[in-house]
């Protein structure tokens, strides 16, 4: 069959006629399918040659907001090596948060829905199906055990994956009654019949922030909340219109939630301050304001966003370019959206010095300076692990070469000294990859690392992201050598 749809390529689509052109499209899903299948499979199996040395190496996912964690697959799954799961990833082209949710799943899926498992590798379910059973079956709140897994996994199968999200949730909420699950977890309401499987949330996506540096929110409230929620919107929003707004009555209902969130619920618009500024790096906060009978409102909120925009000099004047980037996010900025923040009610703006990406920056001792970890930051962007997108300004500053602490006293010289050219952004979990297992990565120049993993994989990556640069060397692994200082 890949062959048939190969010759089609070379071929070229446009001698198929209609028929043709869908059977090749039917085959090509048929090969997704399979493939995904496939990858299922063999993310599972690398899991088996993987054990964790104890529970506490093992994979697992971190909650939000808590210490608690969570693991990657349910109740009676194998535990799986915390760090593996990073070469199955960077292998794959995707981050270790994707690859250890490839890994739970596959286990999930073999162990504890086995007739879903079936049904995949059969060809008669989407392995992207079954994979969004399996996520919720892992993280249902409370945790299902093995046999009300089985008893979910016996519904769905019936009916050939066909389940949408609204009937899974009911399904596992009934699972949950089915099996006196709720009885365990003391945090359940018994009244709350097949709300055990808690449905609200409130998500911002703040990761896809759009050009005109908007962002979408999805929530689910409960429903007085939500009556509630839309009276205070209207209000808002005629209480904007009174004032003189011309904007469509859904740009008013989402600045209306804006001033909800600032807890701004009587917020004198009449005496709105007008103070706009723009930076290569801007600093925005919200502050205290001083009321005309001498009473301070307190600080509703504080939110640090670092804009970054090229500027050149015409006489004595800053001109900005019209565009430039939001780190949050690590999008597109425009200049005129900028000043719209900035010109809100009680806002503080900070401008920072240009920092000079290109001079080197040092510090004796192994602490980091600000101006370094400035440096780096700007510099890095993300953590430069393969494929990783984490933003640098909340990682650590890992010296690449590590730091001599005995150097000094011993009359050695420093190898790994704290300079812009010994220094990468890392997350914790890399971080820690980096220090305790058998990766390791050097600076080839200033913001560009290669990094080579345990099995011979070696990538570059820079600010434009990450390249495979070639097939593991299949003999023995070289011992490192550090890079000569620069």
């Amino acid at each position: 069959m890949i062959e048939m749809v190969e010759a089609e390529r070379e071929a070229g689509a446009d001698v198929l006629g209609p028929a043709a052109l869908l059977a090749s499209i039917k085959a090509s899903r048929s090969i997704e399918n399979t493939e995904a299948a496939r990858q299922l499979d063999l993310a599972a199996r690398w899991a088996d040659l993987h054990p964790p040395e104890s529970i506490h190496s093992a994979a697992s996912f971190t909650v939000p907001g808590c210490e608690q964690e969570e693991p990657i697959a349910g109740l009676g799954t194998p535990l799986v090596a915390e760090f593996c799961v990073a070469e199955l990833g960077t292998v794959l082209g995707i981050t270790s948060v994707s690859a250890k949710k490839l890994i739970g799943h596959a286990l999930e899926l073999r162990h504890r829905l086995p007739r879903l498992w079936a049904h995949v590798h059969a060809g008669r379910v989407p392995a992207w199906r079954a994979r969004a059973v399996a996520e919720v079956t892992i993280h249902s709140t409370p945790s299902l055990t093995v046999e009300a897994a089985a008893f979910v996994d016996a519904q769905v199968a019936a009916v050939a994956g066909k389940i949408g999200p609204a009937q899974l949730d009911r399904l596992v909420a009934e699972t949950i009654k089915r099996f006196d699950l709720a009885e365990a977890d003391p945090a359940a309401d018994p009244e709350d019949g097949y709300l055990h499987v808690d449905p609200r949330h409130v998500t911002i996506h703040d990761r896809d922030v759009h050009f005109a540096g908007t962002v979408r929110l999805e929530a689910e409230i409960d429903l007085a909340d939500g009556l509630d929620l839309h009276q205070a919107l209207a209000h808002g929003a005629a209480t904007q219109k009174a004032l003189g707004s011309q904007q469509s009555l859904d740009a008013r209902r989402a600045k209306a939630l804006g001033d909800l969130a600032r807890t701004q619920t009587a917020l004198d618009l009449f005496h709105q301050g007008q103070t706009a500024g723009t930076g290569f790096e801007a600093r925005s906060a919200r502050t205290s304001t001083t009321e005309e009978d001498g009473s301070v409102l307190p600080a509703a909120r504080e939110v640090v966003l670092h804009a970054h925009f090229d500027a050149s000099l015409s006489g004595d004047t800053t001109v900005f370019g019209a565009t430039g980037r939001l780190e949050e996010g690590q999008r597109l900025l425009l200049l005129e959206q900028l000043k719209s923040w900035c010109a809100d009610s009680r806002t503080q703006v900070t401008v920072k010095p240009v920092i000079d990406l290109n001079q080197e920056k040092s510090a004796p001792g192994y602490e980091i300076p600000d101006r370094i970890r400035d440096h780096v930051v700007l510099r890095d962007r993300t953590c430069v692990f393969p494929f990783c997108g984490r933003p640098a300004r909340g990682c650590d500053v890992d010296h690449v070469i590590e730091y001599d602490h005995d150097a000094e006293a011993e009359g050695r010289p420093q190898s790994g000294p704290t300079e812009t050219e010994n220094l990468g952004a890392m997350c914790r979990f890399h971080h820690r990859l980096k220090t305790h297992s058998a990766w390791y990565y050097d600076m080839v120049a200033p913001g560009i690392f290669e990094w080579t993993s345990p099995h011979g994989h070696r990538y570059r990556r820079d600010r434009t992201g990450t390249t495979a640069l070639d097939p593991p060397d299949p003999g023995p692994r070289p011992p490192r050598i550090p890079s000569p200082r620069r």
